[in-house]
Formats: structure tokens, C-alpha cells, sequence
């Protein structure tokens, strides 16, 4: 069984097109790209041996092209699970449509140690 390592968080939107992949793949590069951290070499593995899953909430979660947001991660085997929560956030000025905002929690797990 995998022991899982790191959590990362993060946030992201979609201010005007309603796109619940864009605002979740920007959520994924917010929790990646704050951080350096060599996880699979400091203990001896490869970064494909990685075990990524990651959580993802937001209103409309059958709007959310999996996929697309795997894609986002350079190596690792990835996992994404689309669930309700995130935030809708409504604009009163133009057409009304929502702001659209995501969250994730990343968790990275290894084989073996």
C-alpha cells in the first residue's frame, strides 16, 4: 500500500466563462507551483513511481474534465476524484453568470517506503 507523503492545497478560478476544468486545473498549478520539493529522489524512486491523487470540489463537478486536469501533472500516476464544494460566486454586473472557484488538496504517495 502506498504511503502518502505530501499534501498540497490550492485554488483556482474562472472569472468569466464559468470553465470548472480551467478553474480546477489552475487550482492544481496554485498548489504546484509554490513548491521545490524532490519527494521521489529523497527516497530513492523515480517521479513516475509517484502515486498523486487529488481532490478536487467544485459546484459542478460533472463539468470537470478529468482528464484534462491529470494532464496538468508532468509524471506520476494521477488520480483525480471531482466532488460538490468549491464556490459559485455571482456577479451582479453583466450577464449575471457566476465567478467560478475551485480547491484542491494534492496528495502524493510512494510504494515501498
Amino acid at each position: 500500500m502506498p504511503r502518502r507523503l505530501l499534501t498540497e492545497f490550492g485554488m483556482g478560478t474562472s472569472l468569466r466563462r464559468q470553465d470548472y476544468t480551467q478553474a480546477a486545473c489552475r487550482a492544481v498549478e496554485n498548489a504546484l507551483w509554490r513548491n521545490s520539493i524532490n519527494l521521489a529522489e529523497l527516497f530513492g524512486k523515480e517521479k513516475t513511481d509517484m502515486r498523486i491523487t487529488v481532490d478536487l470540489g467544485v459546484q459542478q463537478p460533472e463539468r470537470v474534465d478529468v482528464a484534462q486536469v491529470a494532464a496538468v501533472f508532468p509524471y506520476g500516476a494521477v488520480t483525480v476524484n471531482a466532488v460538490k464544494g468549491g464556490l459559485d460566486v455571482p456577479r451582479p454586473e453583466g450577464d449575471g453568470l457566476p465567478t467560478v472557484m475551485a480547491t484542491v488538496a494534492i496528495s502524493v504517495a510512494l510504494e515501498g517506503i
